[in-house]
């Protein structure tokens, strides 16, 4: 399978490019194609310029590209910490510019675009590891898990990914070495059962 993997965290050193990082080999391990996006790492341009909001227009290359790559795979993972319960502002760029309309999703004929989009994507399996320094009871109770909602309802599940699973690793800043290596064992486990 072709499975496209991004990363969206500034630090290289950062929980969240270890995960990436174990993600890749997991997945090169049982012999998938992956194609890998660190975010930061390519300075991805996150403002989505009102030249790209028609569906057919011109799309930079480095755009293209990252479209090209979303629509052809065969599984999605995304690796990113909660930051205000919410993805980065360069992944919420990457959504705005490459989760697009006739690439991702479309209108059904004669829904001028108020109605509920058609999903496109011929991935069925999306994965989103996240990282947090909440912890969860108060995740719930206070925000109710704004990160689940975004991704399983308002992004994958208007492009057609109908097999989701999120994972979030936390508190990260108190956690242990210990206690990251079993969290990196959760993400070689969760990786292989849903892209085996």
């Amino acid at each position: 399978m072709k499975i496209l993997v991004i990363l969206a965290h500034p630090d290289k050193k950062s929980f969240n490019h270890a995960i990436a990082e174990t993600v890749v080999k997991t997945l090169r391990t049982s012999g998938h194609q992956v194609v890998f996006h660190d975010l930061y790492g390519e300075e991805f341009p996150p403002a989505l310029p009102s030249a790209e909001i028609p569906q057919a227009t011109y799309l930079p290359p480095l755009i293209s590209e990252h479209v090209n790559d979303l629509v052809s795979a065969d599984g999605i993972i995304v690796v990113h910490p909660n930051w205000w319960g919410q993805p980065p502002a360069v992944l919420k760029g990457w959504i705005d510019r490459v989760v697009r309309p006739g690439a991702a999703y479309e209108f059904n004929e004669g829904d001028s675009g108020e109605g509920v989009p058609s999903g496109l994507l011929i991935a069925r399996e999306a994965i989103v590891f996240t990282t947090s320094n909440t912890l969860e009871a108060r995740e719930q109770a206070v925000f109710g898990d704004p990160l689940e909602t975004i991704w399983k309802n308002c992004v994958f599940g208007l492009c057609g990914v109908d097999n989701f699973y999120r994972k979030n690793f936390g508190v990260v800043v108190t956690s242990t070495p210990g206690q990251r290596r079993e969290w990196l064992d959760d993400v070689v486990a969760i990786t292989n059962r849903y892209f085996p």
